[in-house]
C-alpha cells in the first residue's frame, strides 16, 4: 500500500531482482501508475518474472476465485494482505494445500532493535489465518541484518559508465565543473544553502528531480550565478542510479535513494521520511553513527533535517564536500562484503520450507 515515491520504488526493485534470479513474483499495489515512468513495461507484462496486480478494496471477486496463494508471502513495510487473500488461503489450507512462508519485510533502520528483531517470528493470534507464522526480516546496514538491495551487476555497470556522455544525453551540453543530484521534500535548510551555493567559487549544476523537489525549489528567490538549476523529467531506477553516479554531491530522500547513493559511493545527504514524534531524529542519529560520519557531514544532516537551524553558511562549501568521499568509499566497501537482500531472503525461505 503505497503512501510515498520510495515505498513503491522498494518493492518493485525487490520484485525485479528476485525475478532476474529465477523466481517469479507477484506485486499486489494499490497505486501502480508511478510505475509507468520508473519501471517502464511493469504494467504491461513486460519485464520477465513479475506480474503487477491492482489491489482494489474490496479485491474483485473474479480474480479471487482463481487465485491461488503464493508459496511465499512478502508483506512491505508491515502491510497486512488483503482480507480475501487471508479467506482464500484458509480455504485452500482446509483443503490440504501447504501455508506459505509467510515474511514482514519491515523499514530500513540502523537502530539496535533491527539486530535483535531480525528473523524473529510473529504468530498469528486472530482471524481466519490463525496459528500460521509470520517472520519478521529488517533490511540493514550490519552482517546480524537481511542486508541492502543490490543486483549482482551492479558494480559491473558502474565500472562502464560514462558520466560525462550520460549528462551529454540529458541535454547538459554547457555542464558546470560540478553536478548536483537534489531529490527531497521540503527541508528547512533548502532557502539558505541554495543562495549560498549561488555565491561559491565554483560553478556547479544542479539536476533537481521533478515533484516536490522542484515545487521546493520554485517557491524560493533564484539563487546566485554560481548554482544553475535545472528541472528533471521522472527517470527510470536504472536511469535515476546513472543520475547518483554522475553527480559529485547527491541528495536523497525516504529509504530506497538512501541504498542507491549508497552503492554510487559519492558524497551525500539524507532526508529521511519525518515523523510528528520526531522518532526519525534518533534513526537519522543511528546511521551516521554507523556510516562512521565526519562532524562536518552530521552538522549538515542536522541542519538538512531540521534537527538544527539553517545557520548562515549551511552550504559547505566543495572542500568539505569532497572531504566526506572516503567516508561513504568505506561504508560502501563494508556493504559489499556482505550478501544483499535477495540473497538472504533466497536462502531464509529455503530454510523455512
Amino acid at each position: 500500500m503505497v503512501d510515498n515515491l520510495g515505498d513503491v520504488g522498494v518493492c518493485w526493485r525487490l520484485s525485479a531482482d528476485l525475478a532476474a534470479r529465477g523466481q517469479r513474483v507477484r506485486l499486489w499495489i494499490d497505486q501502480p501508475e508511478p510505475l509507468r515512468w520508473m519501471a517502464p513495461g511493469a504494467l504491461e507484462g513486460r519485464v520477465p518474472g513479475v506480474q503487477v496486480i491492482s489491489w482494489t478494496t474490496p479485491m474483485a471477486h473474479e480474480a479471487m476465485a482463481s487465485w491461488t496463494p503464493g508459496e511465499v508471502w512478502v508483506e512491505a513495510f508491515g502491510c497486512d494482505p488483503a482480507p480475501e487473500c487471508a479467506l482464500r488461503l484458509a480455504d485452500q489450507m482446509a483443503h490440504g494445500a501447504p501455508a506459505p512462508v509467510w515474511i514482514n519485510l519491515e523499514y530500513l533502520s540502523a537502530e539496535p532493535y533491527v539486530e535483535r528483531s531480525h528473523r524473529l517470528p510473529s504468530p498469528v493470534m486472530s482471524g481466519p489465518l490463525k496459528g500460521l507464522t509470520k517472520w519478521f526480516f529488517y533490511p540493514g546496514f550490519t552482517t546480524a541484518t537481511g542486508g541492502l538491495l543490490r543486483e549482482p551487476d551492479l558494480a559491473r555497470r558502474q565500472v562502464n559508465f560514462d558520466a560525462a556522455a550520460w549528462l551529454r544525453e540529458q541535454s547538459l551540453l554547457a555542464c558546470a565543473p560540478r553536478h548536483v543530484s537534489l531529490f527531497c521534500y521540503e527541508p528547512p535548510a533548502l532557502a539558505e544553502m541554495l543562495r549560498a551555493a549561488g555565491e561559491d567559487a565554483q560553478t556547479s549544476d544542479w539536476l533537481v528531480t521533478p515533484g516536490r523537489s522542484a515545487q521546493a525549489v520554485a517557491a524560493l528567490p533564484a539563487p546566485g550565478p554560481a548554482c544553475r538549476l535545472h528541472t528533471m523529467q521522472p527517470l527510470p531506477q536504472r536511469e535515476f542510479d546513472h543520475l547518483l553516479w554522475a553527480c559529485d554531491l547527491n541528495f536523497v530522500r525516504g529509504e530506497d535513494s538512501l541504498v542507491r547513493a549508497l552503492w554510487a559511493g559519492q558524497p551525500f545527504v539524507w532526508q529521511i521520511y519525518p515523523q510528528h514524534d520526531n522518532a526519525h531524529h534518533a534513526k537519522l542519529d543511528a546511521f551516521l553513527d554507523w556510516l562512521d560520519a565526519p562532524a562536518s557531514l552530521r552538522r549538515f544532516h542536522h541542519q538538512w533535517n531540521g534537527i538544527a537551524s539553517a545557520e548562515s553558511g549551511a552550504w559547505p562549501g566543495w572542500a568539505v564536500v569532497d572531504g566526506w568521499r572516503d567516508c561513504v568509499q568505506e561504508a560502501r566497501a563494508r556493504l559489499l562484503a556482505q550478501p544483499d537482500l535477495s540473497q538472504q531472503l533466497i536462502g531464509f525461505v529455503t530454510e523455512k520450507r
